[in-house]
């Protein structure tokens, strides 16, 4: 069964009237895989009928990535078409419109290839891509778009209708009118980001199975959600869904253990089990049941790979974690439960003071620099997270999933 083409229509419009507004003359590139075509062909019909100039569709194929990690020459393999990237500078100069589409057909793909060579082809994500999105030079969001395959991955069995019951709620979708109800969302997030950061907190700790982790924050933190403005101005939500309050975490100071609590997806690998041990700010050693060589080549590829770039907070109220299954997707697991990225540092995160400073200067400042950001689930009703005052002071934040403060 496949969706109505109604509910993906009113998913379009959605997108397009609450996570990424289209204005006249818009330029839109909308990044999907080849299964994603139903999703991707509603969005084009909505951006034009809101006045789009163009609408660009890039399909990506997995399984021609497959083929290139077996066969490609492995000095080839972290190379990236310059037209992909001409593409994105274009958009950039337009401040247009950027929708990527998650929810891979084949979250496990590579498993059985070398997990070196996986790890170096980083495809689809791109590095300008990573660029617009983190200086928000266009206006940007991403969605999931279920498919058969992704339904198969997660139940066992390709029942595309199973899995966009479940997405309905997470989406708001199944709210007589999901723009307020996401305005009422967003507002609640960014007065819980006021109240953590009125706590002038000096580091955040996470205790829990195999976890102890002490994470220390930029002076006067700033804490906010997933509410944006481009650089010309625009107001955009950049992730549908989202549930979580983050900042950017002082990249030096972080020190323990940490253990996932759910799968991540990362280079056409599931990695299960991980558990990262840092010293200080770096990680010193990877574990995990699966995949832990493709973790430490990703964690190679510069010098702040191995570090944090974020910390986000979400509590036991998300109806992604309330749904009870894990999505094998980043964009839903995220934010289902509280998470930490390695990686490039998230400027919004970044005190106001900072964010001005030039690249060198924010890196001595402790902001982290990444050509790579991968998220990874940390969080959950076993694990507490305290908060640490500048006087050593500690204030409980989240215990058995409810907020404390």
């Amino acid at each position: 069964m496949t969706i109505p083409p109604a509910e993906l229509a009113g998913y379009a419009d959605v997108v397009f009237d609450i996570a990424v507004p289209v204005d006249r003359d818009d330029r839109v590139l909308i990044n999907a895989e080849i299964e994603h075509a139903p999703l991707a062909r509603a969005l084009a019909e909505a951006a034009y009928a809101r006045g789009a100039r163009y609408v660009d569709i890039w399909y990506f194929d997995p399984y021609a990535r497959r083929s290139r990690v077996q066969h490609a020459d492995e000095a080839t393999l972290g190379e990236v078409p310059s037209w992909l990237d001409a593409r994105n500078e274009e958009l950039a100069r337009h401040c247009g419109v950027l929708v990527n589409i998650r929810g891979t057909a084949t979250p496990d793909l590579l498993v059985g290839q070398d997990p070196v060579r996986a790890g170096l082809d980083r495809m689809p994500y791109l590095t300008s891509r990573q660029r617009l999105q983190l200086g928000n030079l266009v206006r940007w969001a991403i969605v999931p778009g279920p498919t058969a395959e992704w339904a198969q991955a997660i139940f066992g069995e390709p029942d595309e209708a199973r899995l966009w019951q479940h997405l309905r709620p997470i989406l708001r979708l199944d709210q007589p009118d999901p723009r307020a109800a996401w305005e009422r969302r967003i507002a609640e997030l960014l007065r819980r980001a006021e109240v953590l950061e009125d706590l002038r907190l000096d580091a955040v700790r996470f205790e829990g199975p195999g976890t102890d982790l002490t994470i220390g924050l930029l002076p006067d933190a700033h804490w906010t959600a997933a509410r944006l403005e481009s650089v010309k101005g625009h107001v955009f939500q950049c992730n549908l869904p989202t549930e979580e309050v983050f900042t950017t975490p002082d990249y030096r100071r972080v020190d323990g253990t940490v253990r996932s609590t759910r799968p991540l997806i990362l280079n056409g690998t599931v990695i299960r089990d991980l558990e990262l041990t840092f010293t200080a700010g770096v990680v010193t050693e990877v574990r995990a049941s699966s995949g832990a060589d493709v973790v430490r080549t990703h964690q190679a590829t510069d010098a702040g790979a191995a570090r944090l770039g974020e910390l986000a907070l979400v509590d036991g109220s998300s109806p992604v974690g309330r749904s009870g299954i894990t999505y094998l997707e980043t964009l839903l697991d995220e934010n289902a439960t509280c998470h930490l990225a390695w990686g490039a540092g998230l400027p919004p995160g970044v005190p106001a003071h900072l964010r001005a400073r030039e690249a060198a200067d924010l890196d001595a400042a402790g902001v982290n620099r990444s050509r790579v950001h991968v998220d990874f689930m940390v969080g959950g009703p076993d694990v507490t997270v305290t908060g640490v005052g500048h006087d050593g002071g500690a204030v409980e934040l989240l215990r058995d999933d409810e907020w404390q403060v």
